[in-house]
């Protein structure tokens, strides 16, 4: 029904010793039922705005682009379309949050509601630095074929809307799994330390099914994201570091996936064997990362934790 009455001492208004806090991910209450509308929302919102967005673009690119029906691949078009239909899902699930659970919308995003832009920014410049160094390594022991290096105007757009629709795409998913579900399954139950593992193992879990993926790397990999991403969530207080990952680790994917398609659009396959052992790489980066969230945190005075 309310905010837990813990402020984060960012408020500057009242003071609480740590342990008496309740963590970020844990800091919401609300009606057992408002969980299960949350997941319902999510999950139709995702379905839908997907077939509405997606299809419309693949009607435009095959009648009128004569794009061939078969060609599965994410084209300037269809990368918006994708890019869109996921954006859309967090003011949508903010807004059910806001009205269902009677809260703030701002209270998923940060224990005290506001997003800390000097924290954000510092994060994204430490994580463009592991990101460039995995996917140096990456390229070491699982090169992208030279052959597919190629460079058109279809690139050219591709490589725009990375840099200016996946972010958004990646703050989105954040918000609405981080920020929205984590905190609304943990409000299941009253212990913190129970109540944040249910709710990292809940969202985890609902985040990687919606990836659709039939590969076991593909899922493993999708699965340790969510779960990294909780963690720097929780050992932040917000999604500042969350987000700022998940933004480094699409913006790095898609950017090479453009540059690596043979001119054309980005492959997008997730069947089973479409990826191998490599995307444990991607996993050592996740730790790296929360390591990094950690020991940054816990160098900060509790005033401005």
């Amino acid at each position: 029904m309310s905010v837990h009455p813990h402020p984060h001492p960012d408020d500057q208004k009242i003071s609480a010793p740590r342990a008496e806090r309740r963590p970020f991910g844990a800091h919401l209450e609300m009606r057992w039922w408002v969980p299960v509308l949350l997941t319902v929302v999510v999950v139709a919102a995702t379905y839908l705005l997907q077939v509405l967005l997606l299809g419309a673009a693949a009607v435009v690119e095959i009648s009128l682009l004569g794009k061939d029906p078969d060609d599965a691949s994410l084209t300037p078009l269809t990368y918006l379309a994708k890019d869109l239909s996921i954006i859309l899902l967090a003011p949508l699930t903010l807004f059910a949050l806001s009205k269902a659970a009677r809260v703030p919308w701002r209270s998923a995003l940060q224990a005290t509601g506001g997003v800390r832009w000097r924290r954000f920014g510092a994060y994204l410049g430490v994580f463009a630095v592991l990101m460039v160094a995995t996917n140096v390594v990456l390229q070491l022991i699982h090169p992208s074929p030279l052959t597919l290096f190629a460079v058109t105007g279809t690139t050219v757009v591709l490589l725009a809307l990375v840099l200016l629709t996946t972010p958004l795409q990646a703050a989105a998913e954040e918000i609405v799994f981080r920020g929205v579900l984590t905190a609304s399954y943990a409000s299941w139950v009253r212990s913190a330390r129970p109540a944040v593992i249910v709710g990292i193992i809940g969202s985890s879990t609902l985040f990687t099914i919606l990836h659709t993926s039939a590969d076991p790397w593909m899922i493993v990999n999708y699965l340790g994201l969510g779960v990294s991403c909780a963690l720097m969530a929780l050992l932040g207080r917000g999604l500042e570091a969350p987000i700022a990952f998940h933004v480094m680790n699409n913006v790095f994917a898609m950017g090479i996936g453009a540059l690596f398609a043979d001119g054309g659009g980005i492959g997008q396959e997730r069947g089973a064997g479409s990826a191998g052992p490599y995307l444990l790489l991607f996993l050592l980066a996740e730790a790296v990362a929360v390591l990094i969230v950690w020991r940054t945190e816990n160098r900060r005075p509790n005033a401005q934790h």
